[in-house]
């Protein structure tokens, strides 16, 4: 399977969001033409300000998809441009949020591995300013997926997007996203090799469908 990188987005500007935030965020992430670098903690240019709970070798890069944007420009009545949503990749032409955890992607030099959901948090509602908008965009569902580096290199806008490997467990981002299904749960508590935050993700979702 192959798709294409629409886009490569890297910040443009920290957004200050007042006293009452902890820190300022990246969130404002805009286009770059040409090959970029990508290393371990994410792509040259790039940064997170709040690296409590973003970033990291797990969350080193962060791809969304094109289908799943003009859902929501449809739905808010206004544009969503590649890095609207805080996204590192503007993707079309393989699945994002229902892509199997574990699975290696090659962009450019590139070799990406899927590992958890992006939960939307504060930061992300005050940048979008709509009404309820964790609430919506947490039943909608299509949050999108980190990625992990395996091997750093270079990569750029209309790259291809090939599907090296998809483990067979079957686990999606998703399904770790909602967190519903403890035979899922299990399954990727028992996959070897997986990003450490998959594991984490798992037990915590597990734990709560096994709370009475």
């Amino acid at each position: 399977m192959t798709g294409t990188v629409l886009a490569v987005c890297v910040v443009h500007a920290d957004v200050p969001f007042g006293r009452r935030a902890v820190v300022d965020s990246g969130i404002d992430k805009r286009p770059v033409d040409g090959p970029v670098d990508v290393h371990e903690l994410g792509i040259g240019g790039d940064h997170c300000r709040d690296t409590k709970f973003h970033g990291g070798l797990d969350q080193a890069v962060y791809a969304y998809d094109e289908a799943e944007a003009r859902y929501w420009a449809s739905e808010l009545g206004v544009p969503v441009p590649p890095g609207r949503f805080g996204e590192n990749l503007r993707t079309e032409g393989v699945p994002v949020t229902d892509a199997v955890i574990g699975s290696r992607w090659r962009v450019g030099t590139v070799t990406l591995e899927v590992t958890i959901a992006r939960k939307p948090c504060g930061t992300f509602a005050r940048w979008m300013d709509e009404p309820r908008w964790i609430r919506r965009f947490t039943d909608r569902g299509d949050v999108g997926a980190y990625l992990r580096v395996i091997e750093p290199g270079v990569f750029a806008g209309g790259d291809a997007v090939a599907v090296q490997s998809v483990p067979e467990h079957g686990v999606t981002v998703r399904m770790l996203f909602e967190g519903k299904d403890a035979v899922a749960m299990a399954t990727l508590l028992d996959e070897p090799g997986l990003a450490p935050k998959v594991y984490r993700d798992a037990a915590g979702a597990l734990k709560s469908v096994r709370r009475p």
